[in-house]
């Protein structure tokens, strides 16, 4: 069977961006609202969580810094509608399961945030819109993003896109990823690694942090 990135190797894309000096793990929005079943959200990603968890577990081990990010909406209290979530809530009303004080909200039970860790708070899919998560990485001399998380589709695509035309690295961890269906993973993880970054299995993504920790 043929490589579905052979197309668009003859067409000079799929190259790779590589590894920097100075790598960060980014998990993205692994919130309840994708486990739990009585979520509009609910998506078969346990896998991806459970890789996360293993990613997140060897970043820390290593000294590797972590950064997450969540979703957050203000409502306002008279009226119940939330006040910033702008077009992107009314695209995907479903969203609303983020709003202040909604258990779907807090992060699953691992991995969550830790000590110190840098949380980025984002209402939008990708994490640098709007937020300080770029001043951050680049105050702390961070030029590669090990990304993991949900979904794959959405927030980790805007995000890994986002991080490119940043001047960041982007690293996509493969298995450490989830979305709604097979096709929609297979088909958003081709497209990254053709455009945007470059795309490693967990065993490969601790690899890489263990090298980089070990230079």
């Amino acid at each position: 069977m043929s490589d579905p990135l052979d197309d668009y190797r003859r067409s000079g894309f799929a190259g790779s961006v590589g590894v920097g000096r100075r790598p960060a793990v980014l998990a993205i929005d692994l919130a309840r609202a994708y486990v739990d079943d009585s979520s509009p959200l609910r998506a078969p990603v346990e896998s991806a969580v459970a890789a996360s968890a293993r990613l997140v577990a060897a970043a820390r081990e290593l000294t590797v810094p972590v950064v997450f990010t969540r979703v957050s909406y203000r409502v306002d209290p008279d009226t119940g509608a939330i006040v910033d979530g702008g077009l992107f809530v009314e695209k995907i009303p479903s969203l609303r399961v983020f709003a202040e004080g909604s258990p779907l909200a807090d992060f699953v039970d691992d991995p969550r945030p830790v000590g110190g860790e840098v949380v980025v708070t984002k209402q939008y899919a990708s994490a640098f819109s709007g937020t300080s998560l770029a001043a951050t990485l680049s105050s702390r001399g961070i030029d590669t993003l090990v990304i993991c998380g949900l979904s794959t589709s959405g927030c980790v695509r805007a995000t890994a896109t986002d991080a490119l035309q940043l001047g960041f690295r982007p690293i996509v961890v493969a298995d450490a990823c989830g979305d709604r269906t097979a096709e929609i993973q297979a088909a958003n993880l081709m497209d990254l690694q053709a455009k945007y970054a470059d795309l490693v299995d967990l065993d490969r993504a601790v690899s890489l942090l263990r090298g980089n920790a070990a230079d």
